[in-house]
């Protein structure tokens, strides 16, 4: 073995390899919303954490995305901030003021540039942030530290998810799907006066 794939297998890649090493001590089968009005992110993040064993639905606005909570009450969320309509803050707000989902441990995405998102996901209440681009490493990461931090416990549940969240794809379609969720160019600088 090289010196150079020794010191890669010790200490991964920047986006890691497809299942190079496994996850110790993270939940199985949890329920994961993705929220992100990008059907490429959505897709891309679907296909990793459905890949780990995790069910996973997907709302494409801040609207769907509450129904979504309040009717399947998920295990997680990774929620993306800029969206049109309603926005992520927004979102994690009303899901924070709600007694049913005021618990669900919330992942803050975006690809904005400006690094003020992480002080207002402090502010807000959300428990990580994640920057696109973001690969398998970065989101089981983040899922790690939630499940070690106490926060994301899998409850067991009696039946599978109500609401088909989109439509299911072909075998080639599903394989077509990039490991690495980059953001879309639209999202890369919020329109004039945004913060988010």
């Amino acid at each position: 073995m090289s010196g150079f794939e020794l010191i890669r297998r010790f200490f991964g890649s920047e986006h890691g390899e497809r299942r190079a090493a496994p996850r110790s001590g993270v939940p199985r089968e949890a329920h994961i919303l993705v929220v992100d009005d990008s059907a490429t992110i959505r897709a891309v993040l679907g296909k990793m954490l459905s890949q780990d064993g995790h069910v996973v639905l997907k709302a494409a606005d801040g609207e769907a995305a509450l129904e979504l909570a309040r009717t399947e009450l998920p295990d997680l969320i990774f929620l993306d901030i800029v969206m049109p309509g309603m926005n992520g803050f927004a979102v994690l707000r009303a899901l924070r003021r709600e007694a049913l989902t005021h618990h669900i441990p919330i992942v803050m995405i975006s690809g904005n540039l400006q690094a003020t998102e992480q002080f207002y996901v402090q502010r807000f209440g959300a428990d990580d942030f994640m920057k696109k681009p973001f690969g398998r490493s970065e989101v089981f990461a983040r899922i790690q530290h939630l499940t070690q931090a106490g926060r994301l416990v899998v409850r067991p549940r009696a039946s599978a998810p109500t609401l088909p969240a989109e439509p299911a794809l072909t075998p080639d379609e599903h394989a077509a799907i990039p490991d690495i969720a980059m953001p879309d160019p639209q999202h890369m600088v919020p329109p004039q006066g945004e913060t988010s």
